[in-house]
């Protein structure tokens, strides 16, 4: 990440129960350029109970409507014992594979897998114990601040510093799916990173690449978004995913975004510095002879660059000129006594 934006491809429930799927949706991740590839690391068990009640239904109105939330996520998941070969395929194809933990058993699994970055996510924020456990194993720690508080990012903050780890990333995200490009917000972006002192990033459920785009402009060192090798697959989480083509144009918009980026700098390069030759500068308008004095209608300034500098003109008007001097002549102050 101190070279280039760290770009994550969420796998998610993308697999939509398929092993295989899983599998090449890391080849696909890595065709499409992605620097590494996410999982999610828990069992309907984990994550919440096996309760039928209001309580433990699916919000109204969201793409999960009227489920319970342990038949949603025990269709979700990814499969534990999948994890490894997953590991093993992000590995031959140049990935990076990290998960996020949703219990401490999870993470626990996850270090036999020597998993090298821990991602808390946005609803696991206030799950401090959690966060305290998988600081403890001294591991970069990314948080998405979906739902978080000023108070729940502070805190989220504090419990990683205060067991010692301090290579923290948090990241921007709208925790709506997909997520309204105008709730974005991401001037928050180097607002996180600057009110924290941390690094910051963007999780992404807006539609298309503009948000991540423009997330890179304003600093951030790691994007998340959503991968699926198809959307006609379905899914849980295939109506807010990028599928391949659409990923590899976000990789390729971003990587041109670093370019035109740049650094701070005021150095010229050496096009730059050619290109000031199609500036300004004074030369001679019209013939003059020894002795004439300099006016606007004599000397000019006009392009290309190579005569003298327009900021001396205030010294040479109603100056005389000591020599004769041809129409189309760069200007110099020698020309003047």
């Amino acid at each position: 990440m101190k070279e280039k934006t760290f770009i994550v491809a969420e796998l998610s429930a993308n697999h939509n129960g398929s092993k295989n799927t899983a599998m090449e949706t890391v080849k696909a991740a890595r065709r499409a350029g992605a620097d590494a590839i996410k999982l999610q690391t828990y069992t309907a068990d984990t994550i919440t109970l096996d309760v039928r009640t209001k309580d433990f239904e699916t919000e109204k109105g969201s793409l999960w409507e009227n489920r319970y939330l342990y038949d949603l996520y025990q269709e979700a998941c990814t499969p534990w014992e999948w994890h490894g070969e997953l590991f093993e395929a992000a590995r031959k194809e140049g990935l990076i594979c990290f998960s996020t933990p949703f219990d401490k058993s999870a993470v626990d699994f996850l270090e036999t897998l020597n998993n090298p970055v821990y991602k808390i996510a946005s609803f696991e924020i206030t799950d401090i114990p959690l966060i305290e456990y998988a600081a403890q194993k001294m591991k970069p720690m990314v948080i998405s601040t979906g739902i978080a508080t000023e108070e729940d990012i502070q805190l989220a903050v504090d419990t990683c510093r205060n067991v010692g780890n301090n290579d923290i990333t948090l990241l921007k995200c709208t925790s709506s799916y997909p997520a309204p490009v105008e709730e974005a917000n991401l001037i928050m972006i180097p607002e996180l990173a600057k009110r924290f002192g941390v690094k910051s990033g963007l999780s992404d459920h807006t539609m298309g690449s503009v948000s991540a785009l423009v997330a890179v402009t304003l600093g951030a060192v790691m994007i998340e978004k959503h991968f699926i090798i198809d959307r006609s697959i379905g899914g849980p989480d295939a109506a807010f995913s990028m599928d391949e083509k659409e990923f590899t144009q976000m990789v390729n918009d971003i990587r041109t975004a670093e370019k035109a980026m740049g650094k701070v700098s005021c150095e010229l390069t050496e096009k730059m510095k050619s290109g000031r030759n199609c500036s300004r500068s004074l030369y001679v308008a019209e013939d003059m002879k020894a002795g004439d004095i300099v006016s606007e209608q004599n000397v000019r300034s006009v392009r290309p660059g190579y005569g003298l500098h327009p900021k001396y003109w205030n010294e040479i008007v109603g100056e005389k000129v000591n020599r004769n001097l041809e129409k189309g002549t760069r200007f110099e102050l020698s020309y003047i006594d």
